[in-house]
């Protein structure tokens, strides 16, 4: 693994080398950087961050963490710092670290960062001056995606100094295989999941999604519910604009407008002003809301936006309602809610997913269209019609469009009708030529029998959306 690659730099060099690992949160980089620790057999210690913590008591905790450690030969010769200095704190580290390879790792970077606006410089310094020149594996953590590349930005005082590693969640063909589901079975875990560790474990193996949700129903401490409300509370803490907005988004507003009204207030919706900065530091910074827009060789209005992890968007638009109902003791309640709306959230949530596999499949030269680079959607400012996939050469503003497609991901095929409505419909698509652009279909359940589709040209099934995750 990437980790160990490192760590064989430090053993053959006898010279230390630094890694920041981002990624979401509960995405398991704490899990997996301690089971790595564990493996090597090396000395290491292991601190973490607490949120809102003073620079002392950030200190003091780093402080204890090495003291317990297995780093110094005498802990008791580690001193209890009280005047919250990181350069102190570094230079103790210093002098307790073995002439043998060891690993340091800091966990929820941000938080000390945030804490104390001279930690960044002073791990700058530590770095050059103490640590670098050691057989040393310094491992950064962090959740806050937005701070994490920051803390390596060229203009910030570690740059240049580490490698990044993204650890992102499981994919789907890493989380059927772990749970021991065919591939239309393995994209639902996928979505109720998010691909996150944590909740993987707890999935009983063989268990398709809707069964799965029926059966944590009747717990609200399960972590399907735990695992997106942890999140969301590390996070958005308060229920300001912010949470606001997410909430309003989770729970189905797409547009600008609809989402600035259902998270306004008595006085009125949000104003503009106010929203659209929010929007773009919840899209640009915290990476927790997505933002679609249409895509023709026209460009198009109205982007839509949408919570990035399938998991969390799940939490507040179904699974809140069902921990509630939970908690309450009334898990039928809750699996009635689960039965209502699971139909129509996995139909709208899926589309995403099927169009990353598209574009897998294209770079991979799978597809039929191997000019396509970019899959996406298209509607217009009525939303009438909404076209679930596009194929283009480039985007947002295409100079060709390769195909155009619907997705039917309910338990009957499509049909003849379907296919009419998507001919209809893609006319009004601004680029669509009927003699050089594909019609395609994504379809759970297959095509309907004794139908004649024959002018559509690639049927799109779960198993082709699932290869193009196990061929990598």
């Amino acid at each position: 693994m990437l980790l160990g690659k490192r760590l064989a730099r430090v053993e053959a060099s006898g010279a230390g080398a630094a890694v920041a690992v981002r990624g979401r949160r509960q995405v398991g980089k704490s899990r997996l950087v301690q089971e790595f620790c564990d493996r090597t057999g090396l000395p290491y210690v292991f601190s973490a961050a607490t949120k809102g913590a003073s620079p002392v008591e950030a200190v003091q905790t780093f402080m204890n963490d090495l003291r317990e450690s297995a780093l110094p030969s005498e802990p008791e010769l580690v001193s209890l710092l009280d005047s919250g200095s990181w350069p102190d704190a570094f230079k103790v580290l210093a002098s307790v670290l073995p002439r043998t390879p060891s690993i340091v790792v800091l966990d929820e970077v941000p938080w000390l960062a945030e804490q104390d606006a001279l930690f960044d410089g002073a791990l700058q310094t530590a770095w050059d001056r103490l640590l670098s020149s050691r057989p040393v594996l310094l491992l950064l953590l962090g959740s806050d995606l937005h701070m994490m590349e920051r803390l390596t930005a060229y203009d910030r005082p570690f740059y240049g100094r580490a490698d990044n590693l993204v650890l992102g969640p499981l994919n789907p063909a890493d989380t059927g295989e772990a749970l021991g589901l065919a591939a239309a079975d393995a994209i639902d875990a996928h979505l109720v999941s998010g691909g996150l560790p944590g909740i993987v474990r707890t999935w009983p193996h063989g268990m398709p999604a809707l069964d799965f949700l029926e059966q944590e129903a009747a717990d609200p401490a399960a972590a399907l519910f735990g695992v997106p409300e942890a999140a969301l509370m590390a996070e958005f803490p308060n229920p300001d604009v912010a949470r606001r907005v997410l909430e309003a988004v989770g729970a189905g507003d797409r547009t600008h407008a609809n989402i600035a009204a259902t998270a306004g207030s008595r006085q009125g919706a949000i104003p503009s002003g106010t929203l659209s900065p929010v929007l773009r530091q919840l899209a640009e910074e915290k990476r927790v809301l997505a933002v679609d827009e249409p895509l023709s060789t026209k460009a198009g209005k109205p982007a839509l936006y949408r919570v990035a992890d399938s998991n969390l968007r799940l939490y507040l638009g179904i699974l809140r309602a069902v921990q509630e109902q939970a908690r309450r003791g009334r898990p039928d309640a809750g699996r009635r809610i689960v039965a209502r709306r699971w139909t129509a959230w996995r139909g709208r949530a899926v589309e995403p997913l099927i169009r990353e596999s598209l574009e897998r499949a294209a770079l991979t030269e799978s597809l039929p269209w191997p000019e396509t680079e970019v899959v996406g959607g298209w509607w217009n400012r009525r939303f009438d019609p909404e076209i679930d996939l596009i194929g283009a050469d480039r985007a947002p503003v295409a100079s060709r469009l390769l195909f155009a497609g619907s997705i039917k991901w309910l338990s009957t095929p499509f049909d003849a009708h379907d296919l009419a409505a998507l001919r209809r419909a893609s006319a009004q698509i601004p680029g669509f030529d009927p003699a050089t652009t594909a019609l395609v279909a994504a379809s759970l359940s297959g095509t309907a029998p004794d139908t004649n589709l024959s002018p559509l040209d690639l049927l799109w099934t779960p198993e082709d959306a699932m290869a193009t995750w196990q061929t990598t």
